[in-house]
């Protein structure tokens, strides 16, 4: 569309509206001149006539009606989201893309996006949940939340959550039967329930003690790659389970799973914001201060 045809558009529908060239004058603060050299511009560029004028009336040609039945709504909603937008004046808006693991969107991020969307209804909020690592910028997002130690090297990173520690956990019954491991290297004998991550390999189980480092790859147990899963065939004594110790708080309060090896599961970097090294959007710099807020409080 011509930059200039909008306008002659939105006189069109203005003096169609109106029923005449001397209301629509009055209402626009134009002469009934201007109008009518408007008008006859506009028909010639568009090649067919859009009002048929009288002594006493004017009134939309076939073609002009059906011109109006798309122009004014599209012309009523633009007046619509100009009004918005001024109204809304100061106030953010835009949209926050952010990806995720399931884990940090239960304990880090859904606290406090009720508030956060509350306060600032201007603004899109968009969260994708997925366990692997995920390229924020080739996937359009403004930002993850991953664990600090998986982060790429040329991204911010904003701590945004507490250390964490995972728990060996397994059944009381499981243990009459399986002899006690008294440090990772012994879980190779045991039946290990594994989680399969989103490039399709098994997660390692790391330990640390006192500077010493050991990695366990498990085996000869059911694998799954969601946590529910997880935690429920652990308490069904399917075999020993490596997992964050808060998904486990409640069956191993209940006694219902037994904790193991825990001077080995010392605590570690906790959840991190990452995001390139580029200049965020306002509402993507309020997103960030609502978390560092919400860890804050």
């Amino acid at each position: 569309m011509r930059p200039d045809r909008l306008g002659d558009l939105a006189i069109f529908a203005a003096i169609a509206h109106d029923g005449s060239f001397t209301r629509a004058a009055r209402r626009l603060a134009v002469t009934q001149s201007a109008l009518s050299q408007t008008m006859k511009r506009l028909e010639n560029q568009l090649g067919f006539r859009l009002l048929t004028r009288t002594t006493r009336s004017v009134a939309p040609t076939a073609a002009g009606e059906r011109l109006l039945a798309t122009l004014s709504p599209a012309l009523a909603e633009l007046d619509d989201e100009i009004e918005a937008l001024s109204q809304a004046r100061g106030a953010a808006i835009g949209t926050v893309r952010i990806t995720t693991g399931k884990h940090a969107a239960d304990t880090l991020l859904w606290p406090m996006l009720p508030s956060f969307m509350r306060s600032h209804p201007g603004i899109k909020v968009e969260v994708r949940v997925d366990n692997g690592m995920t390229d924020v910028v080739a996937g359009r997002y403004d930002a993850g939340i991953r664990l600090g130690e998986h982060l790429e090297k040329d991204m911010i990173a904003l701590p945004i959550g507490p250390p964490l520690r995972v728990a060996v956990v397994t059944t009381p019954s499981y243990l009459r039967d399986h002899p006690v491991p008294m440090e990772p290297a012994d879980l190779t004998a045991h039946r290990c329930i594994a989680y399969r991550d989103g490039h399709g390999g098994l997660s390692p189980w790391s330990f640390e003690r006192d500077g010493h480092a050991v990695t366990v790859v498990p085996g000869r147990g059911p694998i799954f790659n969601d946590a529910d899963l997880l935690v429920a065939a652990a308490v069904e004594g399917c075999g020993m389970l490596y997992i964050l110790e808060d998904l486990v708080a409640s069956p191993i309060a209940e006694g219902r799973l037994t904790r193991l090896l825990e001077p080995w599961c010392e605590p570690f970097a906790g959840y991190h914001l990452y995001y390139p090294d580029r200049q965020g959007t306002t509402a993507f710099e309020l997103f960030k201060e609502a978390l560092r807020t919400s860890r804050a409080g």
